[in-house]
């Protein structure tokens, strides 16, 4: 069995800003490997979701259970239940995604004021200080005008210096973000089983 007691001290190399987009699947996969990795070195990381809450039921995404199970990782949802269509662009999303900046907002003042040279806990609330924010789905949120980007960017220019940011989501490119993001991934789908007929997989794609 893991040792879940590992826990480190703010990684030196941390406080870039992550972007994972595109039509293809596999963004918040590649934000949830990064999330495994940073947690098994010991670093406190938190997961904040922009669109979907599915807390229970058969469409529960999977990830939850195992994420749950890993003291220096926590995660939320602000998203409004179930998933956002961009046909649902109404006032009940849009109050959840400005509800997701002002939280993190929150979180970003929670860092500040941490000593992340010292070794947070790996149980406490996150707003005592995180070392990698995943800031999952942001990116449709904008795309979709439930936030705009300028309140974006201005949040993220304004990041704790030594905090890693993980940004998902979008189909269009967010030439609005490029030049402050440090990595940017463009996930192309070549071929999916959705143009088969298939339906969204449990144990693939939730």
């Amino acid at each position: 069995m893991p040792d879940w007691n590992i826990s480190s001290n703010a990684p030196d190399e941390f406080g870039l800003i992550q972007v994972y987009w595109g039509d293809g699947k596999g963004k918040t996969t590649a934000a949830l490997g990064t999330i495994i990795r940073a947690a098994g070195h010991g670093y406190r990381v938190h997961m904040l979701q922009f669109l979907k809450t599915v807390e229970e039921g058969p469409y529960r995404p999977g990830e939850y259970t195992v994420l749950d199970s890993i003291p220096n990782v926590s995660r939320e949802s602000v998203g409004a239940e179930g998933w956002h269509r961009p046909e649902q662009n109404n006032e009940k999303f849009r109050k959840a995604a400005m509800e997701g900046i002002t939280r993190v907002k929150d979180l970003f003042e929670g860092v500040k004021q941490a000593e992340l040279e010292d070794i947070l806990s790996s149980t406490g609330d996150p707003k005592d200080g995180v070392h990698l924010l995943v800031l999952d789905e942001l990116l449709y949120a904008v795309e979709r005008d439930l936030i705009e980007e300028g309140e974006v960017r201005n949040i993220l220019e304004n990041k704790p210096d030594q905090l890693e940011i993980i940004i998902t989501g979008g189909h269009k490119r967010p030439d609005w973000i490029t030049d402050i993001a440090d990595l940017i991934s463009h996930v192309e789908k070549e071929k999916h089983p959705s143009e088969a007929g298939y339906q969204a997989r449990r144990g693939s794609e939730y």
